[in-house]
């Protein structure tokens, strides 16, 4: 396949496909990038989708790639920390990395559109929405697509990207492949999600600290909120869609009121007719994706959450994708456009630290429902900054590891987390350490840990 020559077809349109468009339009590639859904800046197409996605080093560092990264900056909001709220309306303050260090709130039909304008912009962009999959040849990369339900349209490419979620048509056709074995697993987790509001105040301010995503933990299930440019937040809700308190054990008014007013009581004014906003949407699930191999051919490949969805709760998602296409694109030029090379570097490269993610984000939800609403695990943190401060070459902690190192791979994040965990299940099992945690004697310890079981990772 050469730079002059080749045609791709990218499918799915969301900021995964639109990113992945204008990278690859920039290396000299037509593109043809498809959508099952209608142009969203003509339509909602956002119902019952998270509306709110948490933007991160990895990115930017992607957006920064091809100039838009101070565009989307304008319309995002950064968040410095967590403020938890305890079931009695207490606030406690958690810094997310050093000063000035932030995750940013932004608009996930804002940031998608801003992306399709771009894509839009390059000539070597086309752009077809309402095209729905149906059937992919494998041998010639021959793709029929239907529009307005019933009307073929036959595109031929030399190179076929899923990225079209979760769900992915290309996946499953891929699995559907007699001669392929292709690994594959979607796991549902047990909480699902519906997406509230706290509206502005009447004069358009914001009535939360603005520049700080807020959770109320209660273990097993939890409430978020993060700021929007309007004034607004949109909170989330994550429940277990079963059991004594879950979405399917709420079914009446008095019931949700009940559940809002013992666990959310300060969030309760605020709120925007949460009883019936609750009673009124169905919850959407969270799953985890896994597949292998996420090439057939060669020439059909999987980017995005169609090769790794998970949850959102280490706000890792987009970002992960967005690091997909920066590196694919990295690729391009390191092999010199020859795309088998790219292909099975970018599996090679993506495949292990997308798995590492996924399960980082999954244990983050004990982490954000039910942890950090415990002292023992507030003071932990204040442990680990101040150790960070004085040996930042040595410890930096797993949440500045996954979220403001772009340049460290999730697998070795992971990989040093867990020995992290170790050094401090010991240091936390210290006589005292309530009221010692500052005392010398407990870093010196902590420094000797460090030094035996952290510091040979460096070396990998």
């Amino acid at each position: 396949m050469s730079e002059q020559l080749a045609k791709i077809a990218i499918n799915g349109a969301g900021p995964v496909g639109a990113l992945l468009a204008v990278m690859l339009a920039k290396k000299g590639y037509s593109i043809d990038l498809f959508e099952s859904r209608p142009d969203s800046r003509k339509t909602n197409i956002y119902q019952g989708k998270s509306i709110n996605l948490a933007l991160s080093d990895r990115g930017w560092k992607a957006l920064q790639a091809i100039g838009i990264d101070e565009q989307i900056r304008q319309q995002a909001i950064p968040m410095y920390c967590r403020i938890m709220h305890d079931e009695q309306g207490q606030l406690t303050k958690l810094p997310y990395g050093k000063d000035n260090q932030a995750i940013w709130s932004v608009s996930r039909s804002g940031i998608n559109e801003q992306l399709i304008d771009l894509a839009e912009q390059e000539q070597k962009v086309d752009i077809h929405f309402d095209h729905r999959l149906n059937q992919l040849n494998f041998e010639d990369n021959t793709a029929v697509y239907l529009t307005d339900g019933h009307h073929q349209v036959i595109h031929q490419s030399d190179l076929v990207i899923g990225a079209d979620g979760a769900f992915s048509k290309v996946r499953r056709l891929m699995q559907e492949l007699p001669k392929e074995r292709i690994s594959y697993s979607l796991e549902y987790m047990p909480q699902s999600y519906i997406e509230l509001t706290i509206a502005a105040s009447e004069d358009g301010s914001h009535k939360l600290e603005k520049n700080a995503l807020h959770i109320w933990p209660r273990k097993d299930f939890m409430l978020i909120a993060l700021p929007n440019v309007d004034g607004s937040f949109t909170c989330t809700l994550f429940m277990n869609h079963q059991g004594e308190i879950s979405f399917s054990s709420l079914t009446d008014a008095q019931q949700v009121d009940a559940f809002f007013q013992r666990y959310f009581s300060d969030a309760m004014p605020m709120l925007e007719d949460p009883v019936n906003d609750f009673l009124s949407k169905s919850a959407s699930p969270l799953c985890l994706v896994h597949i292998y191999p996420w090439l057939v051919n060669n020439s059909v490949a999987l980017i995005g959450d169609a090769a790794h969805a998970m949850v959102p709760f280490y706000g890792q998602g987009m970002n992960c994708g967005f690091e997909d296409c920066r590196i694919l694109a990295e690729l391009v030029e390191l092999h010199d456009h020859q795309w088998p090379k790219i292909l099975d570097a970018y599996q090679e490269e993506r495949k292990d630290n997308c798995d590492a993610i996924i399960e980082l984000a999954k244990r983050n939800f004990v982490e954000m429902s039910d942890l950090s609403g415990e002292a023992s695990f507030l003071l932990r943190k204040k442990i680990e900054a101040k150790f960070h401060q004085m040996h930042p070459e040595l410890w930096v902690p797993l949440y500045s590891m996954v979220t403001f190192s772009p340049e460290l791979p999730y697998k070795k994040a992971l990989a040093c987390g867990d020995i992290q965990n170790e050094i401090m299940a010991e240091i936390m099992r210290l006589p005292n350490i309530e009221n010692d945690w500052q005392q010398d004697y407990v870093y010196q310890h902590m420094y000797q840990l460090a030094q035996q079981k952290l510091a040979p990772l460096g070396d990998q």
